[in-house]
Parts: C-alpha cells; structure tokens; sequence
C-alpha cells in the first residue's frame, strides 16, 4: 500500500483535532445548558439538551470513522499513531460526558415544575471545576503537555469532594424528613451525574498523557 504523503497525514491530524475540539465545545455547552435548566427550572431548555444530544452523538461516529479511514489509508506510526488512538479514545469520554449532561436535562424534566429541595450552592461549584476541567483537558490535548494533563485530573479530587458534601447533605434531609426522599433524589442524580463527567474528564487526561510520553496509567488510583 502507497503511504500518503506526510502533508496529507499533517492535514488529516489537524482535520480531526478540529473535530475533536468542535465535539468538545459542544459537550460544554451541553453541561452549561442542562444545570441552567436546573437552575430556572426551565423544562422546555431541558428537552432541548436531550434532543441535541444526538448531535453530539453524530459528530463523535463521524470522528471515528475517519480516525479509521485515517489508519487504514495512511498507516501512521509512533506519535501519530498514538494521537489517532487518544483520539479514538477520548471521543467515547466526550459522548458519555453528554450523555451524563442528558441525564441532568431528563432529571429537570421529572422534577416539573416542584420546587427544588434546597438553594443549590455545591452543584454549581461541581459544575464549574468539571466545566474547568474538560476544558483545560482538551488544552493539554493541543498543546501535547502531559504535565497539564495531570493538573487536571488532580481536580477530580474536588469534585469528589463536593460530591460527598452533597450525598451527606442530601441524606440528613432524607432521614429527617421521609417526605424529602424524592426531592433530594434528584438531586443526589445530578451530583451523581456531574461526578462522572470528573471521572471521564480524568479519562481524557490519561489519553493525552498516552499520547505525548506513550505511558499509559490510571491517575487517581
């Protein structure tokens, strides 16, 4: 088989981190989207977040298949060849950041118009470092900076932090008053949810340090 040339490869590369980085945007502005609705309890905002998601899921097939194209027809080796697979790789972490993003909006959707439990004080916290997370992974991604990729993923210790600040907040409310059980339970899902999106964020962290040093370890263990 004919190698393409390196320009071809080049392009190709800097095709799919445009992609990539398009994917991304759109994923943070679903998280943005799903806890606003949260907050404003804007139902209509929510159904759209669910809807959009098949978007995101759309852009994430396409990426794949020309990761795979990209492979087959240009047999990228060493460093490329890594990036392709970081790429593979980090795109299944977008797709399922969505979906927990989703998974908020379908929350907002059950609670209606019920009023919420409580002020809302460390979700909104979650939601920014995740936020801030996501976006500084994707940073270290185009900037090959392994060391930032661990930056990152250290910040999952503060989501975690805040997660169980709100389960323990969340179940005093339960044991004192029985009738809270179903309030707070949506609220302890969209914790849940945005908890998640830490641990894959972390995820997208270890792909750009595989794809820069070629180590491949789980942080946070």
């Amino acid at each position: 088989m004919t190698i393409a040339p390196r320009g071809t490869l080049d392009r190709e590369l800097a095709r799919l981190r445009d992609d990539l980085l398009r994917l991304s945007s759109q994923v943070d502005g679903a998280i943005e989207r799903a806890i606003h609705a949260l907050q404003a309890r804007d139902l209509e905002l929510a159904r759209q977040v669910m809807q959009d998601d098949q978007a995101i899921n759309d852009l994430r097939y396409k990426i794949e298949e020309d990761c795979l194209t990209l492979i087959a027809t240009q047999q990228p080796t060493a460093v490329d060849l890594r990036t392709t697979v970081a790429i593979l790789n980090i795109i299944i972490d977008l797709e399922r950041i969505a979906d927990h993003a989703a998974g908020i909006a379908e929350i907002v959707v059950r609670m209606g118009t019920e009023p919420l439990l409580k002020p809302l004080i460390d979700i909104p916290r979650m939601t920014r470092i995740v936020r801030e997370m996501l976006r500084r992974s994707l940073d270290a991604f185009v900037a090959r900076d392994p060391n930032l990729a661990r930056e990152v993923a250290q910040r999952d210790d503060e989501v975690d932090h805040l997660y169980n600040q709100v389960f323990r907040e969340l179940l005093t409310y339960m044991l004192e008053d029985p009738k809270t059980i179903t309030r707070a339970t949506y609220l302890l899902w969209v914790a849940h949810n945005l908890e998640r999106i830490g641990d894959r964020v972390t995820n997208i962290s270890e792909r750009v340090i595989f794809m820069t040093t070629g180590e491949v370890r789980e942080l946070n263990v």
